[in-house]
């Protein structure tokens, strides 16, 4: 069983082609600009589902996946379920449907360990590549996030980095470049996605009764988003803005 909060169909932005994305209750993190605080709390509002039920689901969307589609599960942080999530890819697995897993990369296990072998792709969500930054924007290191993109890339796991463009708190150049340099190298990031800061989850805090903490910081300008994937390109040839 799985704790599912909600779905989406269709999905674009989640991994390669139209997916099937699955939001899995329960989040470690408190990143300040969380779009879905409605999912981090393990206990919240959420449906236990069986795997079959989520497999029918994906094999009924099936037709519209294409060559590139499939489901993605995300959060929330769905390692949070490693456990749970591993006899659920295997079925999706064995019906020949793509997994993506969306991931913050903070928890390791042996269930994590085993879920991310068998995935096709990891949505790996680099929020700030500073430590200290890096804490104040999540409340959690990123030196797990770091251990688990090395995990890939030695085990030959295909993975996109993603990171959000919060402006006055990782749009920085030297934050960056710091990134670019530590990954530089690395030959399983298969694209890196520049994710724009929005405000599409201010109205949940303020339903849940919650202060949301960046108020009155303003989405990226063309012009940001243009300028950081000028830096990004100068150390990976696969840069987007998703």
């Amino acid at each position: 069983m799985l704790r599912v909060h909600s779905y989406e169909s269709m999905g674009t932005y989640d991994g390669p082609g139209l997916r099937l994305v699955v939001f899995l209750q329960g989040c470690n993190f408190r990143c300040l600009y969380c779009a879905n605080p409605d999912t981090i709390d393990a206990k919240g509002e959420s449906k236990e589902t069986p795997i079959d039920e989520i497999a029918r689901m994906a094999m009924s969307q099936r037709p519209f996946f294409g060559k590139k589609g499939g489901v993605t599960f995300s959060g929330g942080e769905p390692t949070f379920q490693a456990k749970e999530l591993i006899p659920m890819v295997k079925r999706l697995k064995e019906l020949g449907i793509h997994i993506c897993i969306d991931t913050n990369g903070s928890i390791w296990n042996e269930h994590v360990e085993e879920l991310l072998g068998l995935v096709d792709l990891v949505l790996l969500d680099v929020k700030q590549f500073n430590p200290s930054k890096h804490l104040t924007l999540t409340e959690r290191s990123n030196t797990q996030t770091l251990k688990i993109a090395e995990w890939l890339e030695k085990n030959g796991t295909p993975f996109w980095m993603r990171y959000v463009l919060v402006p006055g708190i990782s749009n920085a150049e030297e934050d960056i470049r710091a990134l670019g340099e530590h990954f530089k190298d690395y030959r399983m990031i298969q694209r890196l996605e520049i994710l724009p800061y929005h405000t599409l989850g201010v109205h949940k805090y303020e339903a849940m009764g919650k202060e949301y903490k960046l108020q009155g910081v303003k989405e990226n300008t063309p012009a940001q988003l243009d300028e950081a994937k000028a830096l990004f390109e100068e150390y990976f040839d696969c840069v987007y803005i998703n």
